[in-house]
This record gives C-alpha cells, structure tokens and sequence, in this order.
C-alpha cells in the first residue's frame, strides 16, 4: 500500500528518469561513435598525460650508472618470446645469448637503461614508427616485451642480491616504460582548453548520483518507510 502517493510518484518518475538518461549516456553518440563513459575517459587520459612525463627525472638517475656492467638471466615463456628479448637487448650492445628459453644478458647497465628511455620517449611521443623499425615487429607488443623483460631481470638481480640494480630498473619500467605504453596514441591537451567541460563532468557526476538517490528516497517515503533513531 502506497501511503503518500504524491511522494512515491515523483520519486518512481526520477527513478524511470534516471534510466532514461543511463541509456542515452550508455548510446554511441559522443565524439567518434563512444558512449558518455568511454568519452570521458578518453578526455580525462588527454588532460593528464602531461602530468604523466616522468622520463627526463628518471634519466637523471640512470647517469650514475654509465659504464657500469651488468649481467642477468631471464626465464621466457618461449622460444619466440626468447627471439624477441635478443632484439630488445641488443640494440643496447650487450651481449645476449640464448638457451633454449633462457636469455642471459651481459653488458652496460648505463647503455641498456639508455635504450629502453629512448623507447619510451618515441613512444610516449607517439612516435611508433621508430619502433617499429628498430625491432621489426609491433611497436606496442615491443614496449610490453620490454616492460615484461625487465620485470624479469629484476627478479634475477634481486636473486643476485644486487638491489641497486634492480630498484633501477623498477623505477625506468614504472616511470618510463608504463606510462609510454598506457598513453601510446593518446593526445596531450591543455587542462585549460577543456575546464568547461571538465567542471561540467564533475558537477553532472555529483548531481546524477544524487539524482538517483533521492528517486530511492521519494518512493520509500511514498510507501510509508521512515527511519528513525
């Protein structure tokens, strides 16, 4: 039984509004064929890749290790995979050999860390191109064979007891490496140019869940549930 009809009945018309709203959001109709939550994370990764560039901070401390030698195994998960990681290090002139799917690398700590930023530059910068010529396959699938090398290599270091080594590597794949690779084609826009609609989105995300809140409140009032102390 309904006791305050008037209540219940705004209340059941937000409610149906709400709904109504979540499935014109949830439609393909913002930017290029994307729906409302697909567009805002596509303008909120715009607006905060800028703030993402960690690259030249984490080069200043690779400096300290130029000239230093390092040496590492890595335990692929297959031969193909095995392949790949040669091409990676290599480029850095180490010296890279391969059993069966273990991979052991010798070489310049400086000059490994100095070209796995410089992919992470070109990348960063959107600029696949480069790294697709230097390693001959998919700049993207490099980048991660990169990121899962070194996640490797900084098992085998700390193993190794050498954690100097390792914290290195884990500050280049977490400031260089990730960042590159999760804002790969992302274009980087000026906060500014975007404050409308970005106060726009917050003030609308407030004002929604409240709208839906207050739909539940109404019709529970409108069927005569109150909460007391």
């Amino acid at each position: 039984m309904i006791a305050h009809k008037k209540e219940f009945t705004g209340g059941f018309l937000l409610f149906i509004a709400f709904w109504v709203v979540f499935g014109i959001g949830m439609s393909p109709i913002y930017g290029e064929g994307q729906n409302i939550l697909n567009y805002m994370d596509n303008l909120y990764n715009t607006i905060s890749k800028k703030s993402a560039y960690y690259i030249p901070a984490v080069k200043e401390k690779t400096v300290d290790y130029q000239g230093k030698t390092i040496d590492f195994t890595m335990k692929t998960g297959s031969s193909e995979q095995a392949e790949r990681f040669v091409k990676l290090f290599t480029a850095s002139q180490a010296k890279v050999t391969v059993d069966g799917e273990n991979v052991r690398v010798e070489g310049d700590l400086g000059l490994i860390l100095d070209n796995i930023i410089s992919d992470s530059e070109s990348m960063f910068a959107n600029d696949g191109t480069a790294m697709r010529a230097k390693y001959n396959y998919n700049e993207k699938q490099a980048l991660y064979d990169q990121w899962h090398a070194m996640k490797l290599a900084i098992k085998n270091l700390n193993k190794q007891k050498k954690f100097k080594e390792a914290k290195i590597f884990n500050q280049v794949q977490t400031k260089a490496v990730e960042p590159a690779y999760n804002y790969y084609g992302i274009q980087a826009e000026d906060i500014k140019s975007k404050m409308v609609i970005v106060v726009a989105s917050l003030v609308g995300y407030v004002v929604y869940t409240l709208w839906f809140g207050f739909s539940i409140f109404f019709m529970f009032e409108g069927w005569g549930l109150k909460i007391e102390h």
